[in-house]
């Protein structure tokens, strides 16, 4: 599970309980709302705005079934006459639906405006239209004036859906374009229409459909600037009927997912004559993934997950009888793998990586460097201390670590847990987290974002920890400053404008590595039921739930994805998705449309450090290394729909040809693999400790806290003194 689902956050904006809580209002009669609904043929508006009647609300309990009987003052408006303030709407709504004491009152007026609202017709019923993330169908249209103010049309399949949206349609039709852009979700919190709590998807509704009449709305100034529009970024489309690329990256990533019978049957001859398992990371070059995933079906050890899982299904396969385990991925994994295989008691395995050269890691180098040590110099000086490491280091740098600071290993999806319980378990305890400067910072915010929650709120995330608590451990949480990814450092600025420009309606997900902008602009799509922070897994998982919703409801749907995480993941998303939609497809005619958005950089070129694999093609700029990330922009395609994505140097070093000569030599009696073949390390730590032995030693100590949830005694018992500084 992703670490904020298991935190079960509940945001102030979009919690259930706060938005739809039943609130007694002190009102003892409504005020009048005054609801400009301008919902007709734009053909039809002059004549419209001449005849506006004020719909005056009925006192409390008195609403007629007839909506059609509300008496009306006569009083006739026109746009000058009329002051477009959203936030002044807003609060006459807000103490029009207080006003009703009772739940089911509230409830008749949401539908009673549903029934005020104009359908749409038919020509803007279009997929282009719809408002993702509701359960029920919402579309949206809208269009510039001749002053420059925002005209809003909505609708929706469902009565409830539809008085939402006729409730914001009132607040920001007519509205100039920066008062539409002002309207936070946050504003609607104090909206009280009486719905049961348990209605996270009624929630969600408000908040969609306000992000998409922000999204319109800069469409059109931009239109109207004259502004050229940000070209979109590359996409896959996944339907029943196949696959849809745009974009020549996505046409280069599509190619594989169709691969090559010949190339299928000949890794899965191979790895069955030698009896050979492989395990690969989700990165993985897309014609390789394309090849492993078919092979699965004739050949079941072969795993694609993150790099948590690989080490626990090399051992899964040795126990059902591969002799030899093969790894596509960096040298820090391949290094897990043996560094397992030896503590489960099958040394005799051979491990095999897939070049003959290093297979480096930004973030592996960050925490082999002499900086890195000085951090952890200074944790061992602040007793009690805790190291947690990112599972992304090599087993030398855990060993090492280990020795200076008790040390615990995490994955993006295990950090939060692990940090909570450990402040929660060891007194006054000081925690130092490393190398990923980006996922540290994004902790620190989420627990500082933590602060401003109820006690019962952070009680569910962690029941030992209450707002008090989380204030206190603040000072003593550090994160070392210095190491970023190479592909998660790509998802800055410039990537979350765009995002913000033409994919804020969509489903957003992030890696807990990404830059803060990014971080925050997923949290904030998932505190709207539209979005996923964690780790490979969960993202693919959340992308299989929301399909599966979307299935269920049986109901035409287009659903947006913005992938922020190394682009090769999209082999096992694309491979899940249409498992899916293939098992509903025999028993459904509903189509459904997936779409994989890619977000890229034109910062085609990133820095990394000195330590860089002499494999990969590079120049120098000043002191540093300048690697081309992203594939195709070293032949001046640049960093666009044109161009590549997010994608790891190094992972591509795992290419097929690696993987089938490897196999083929296997066993390797003439020593041809011996620069692929992965090594026991056969020096010592400075305490004179195999380094293999004290490596393992954290991921232990986070293997026991997953099974029990807590920190192991030995663990806490070198925390408090008697392993820190050598002793």
């Amino acid at each position: 599970m992703d670490f904020s689902s298991s935190m079960a956050i509940k945001p102030s904006s979009s919690s259930c309980s706060s938005l739809f809580a039943i609130s007694r209002a002190q009102n003892s009669s409504p005020k009048p709302l005054l609801f400009n609904f301008h919902g007709i043929p734009r053909n039809h508006q002059s004549s419209f705005f001449k005849s506006l009647k004020c719909i005056q609300s009925p006192p409390p309990g008195s609403l007629p079934s007839n909506p059609s009987s509300l008496s009306c003052s006569a009083v006739t408006l026109s746009p000058t006459q009329t002051s477009y303030l959203p936030p002044r709407k807003l609060s006459t709504l807000v103490a029009e639906f207080q006003s009703l004491l009772e739940p089911l009152d509230r409830v008749k007026r949401l539908l009673h405006y549903a029934s005020l609202l104009p359908p749409l017709p038919a020509s803007s019923r279009t997929d282009s239209n719809r408002v993702m993330g509701c359960t029920a169908r919402v579309w949206l249209d809208a269009q510039m004036d001749s002053e420059g103010n925002i005209r809003f049309w909505a609708d929706s399949d469902s009565e409830i859906t539809k008085g939402f949206c006729a409730c914001l349609v009132s607040v920001l039709d007519g509205a100039g374009p920066e008062e539409v852009l002002q309207l936070k979700t946050e504003d609607l919190a104090a909206l009280n229409v009486g719905l049961p709590g348990g209605e996270r998807s009624r929630v969600n509704t408000w908040h969609n459909v306000l992000v998409s009449m922000q999204k319109r709305t800069r469409a059109l100034v931009a239109q109207k600037e004259g502004k050229t529009p940000f070209e979109p970024f590359p996409s896959l489309v996944i339907t029943t009927e196949g696959i849809q690329p745009k974009g020549t990256y996505a046409e280069a990533q599509a190619r594989y997912l169709s691969p090559d019978k010949l190339k299928v049957k000949e890794l899965v001859h191979v790895l069955k004559e030698k009896q050979i398992g492989v395990v690969a990371h989700f990165y993985m070059d897309p014609e390789v993934q394309g090849i492993l995933t078919e092979a699965q079906k004739e050949w079941p050890h072969i795993h694609i997950s993150d790099s948590l899982v690989m080490a626990d299904s090399a051992v899964k396969m040795v126990k059902s009888g591969c002799k030899f385990i093969t790894v596509l991925g960096v040298d820090f994994m391949s290094e897990n793998v043996r560094a397992i295989l030896d503590k489960a008691g099958f040394g005799e395995v051979g491990v095999y990586r897939m070049s003959n050269e290093r297979i480096g890691c930004s973030l592996a180098d960050a925490a082999a460097t002499p900086d890195y040590m000085d951090y952890l110099e200074s944790a061992s000086n602040s007793l009690p201390s805790l190291h947690v490491v990112y599972i992304n280091t090599s087993l030398e740098t855990k060993a090492y670590s280990h020795e200076l600071v008790p040390t615990i290993t995490c994955t993006s999806s295990n950090v939060v847990p692990t940090i909570l319980q450990a402040f929660a378990q060891v007194p006054d305890l000081n925690i130092w987290y490393g190398p990923d400067s980006y996922m540290g910072a994004n902790i620190k915010e989420l627990f500082q974002q933590m602060t401003l929650m109820s006690d019962e709120e952070i009680a569910e995330i962690h029941p030992k920890h209450n707002r008090d608590s989380i204030k206190s451990l603040l000072p003593r949480l550090h994160y070392y400053e210095n190491g970023t990814c190479i592909v998660h450092h790509l998802f800055g600025h410039e990537v979350v404008e765009r995002i913000n420009e033409m994919y804020c309606d969509a489903f957003l997900t992030a890696h807990f590595e990404v830059p803060g902008e990014m971080f925050s602009l997923a949290m904030e799509a998932k505190r709207r039921g539209m979005g996923v922070v964690g780790s490979t897994q969960n993202i693919l998982d959340f992308i299989k739930q929301r399909v599966q919703e979307a299935l269920d409801r049986n109901v035409d749907d287009h659903l947006q994805f913005v992938l922020g995480t190394e682009s090769g993941m999209v082999t096992s998303i694309v491979a899940a998705v249409r498992s899916l939609l293939d098992s509903s497809n025999s028993t459904s005619s509903t189509k459904i449309n997936v779409e994989i958005v890619f977000p890229v950089s034109s910062d085609s070129m990133t820095k990394t450090s000195t330590r860089a694999s002499p494999a990969l093609k590079s120049v120098k700029a000043g002191d540093d290394i300048i690697l081309p990330v992203v594939p195709g922009v070293a032949s001046g395609e640049g960093c666009s729909i044109h161009g590549g994505c997010a994608s790891c140097p190094y992972m591509k070093m795992n290419s097929l040809g690696s993987l089938l000569n490897v196999c083929h030599h296997l066993p390797d009696e003439r020593n041809n693999l011996k620069a692929y073949e992965t090594e026991r390390f056969k020096s010592q730590t400075p305490q004179g400790k195999s380094i293999a032995d004290v490596g393992c030693q954290p991921i232990l100590h986070m293997r026991h806290f997953q099974a029990k949830k807590e920190l192991s005694e030995e663990l806490v018992y070198q925390v408090l003194g008697s392993h820190g500084n050598g002793k």
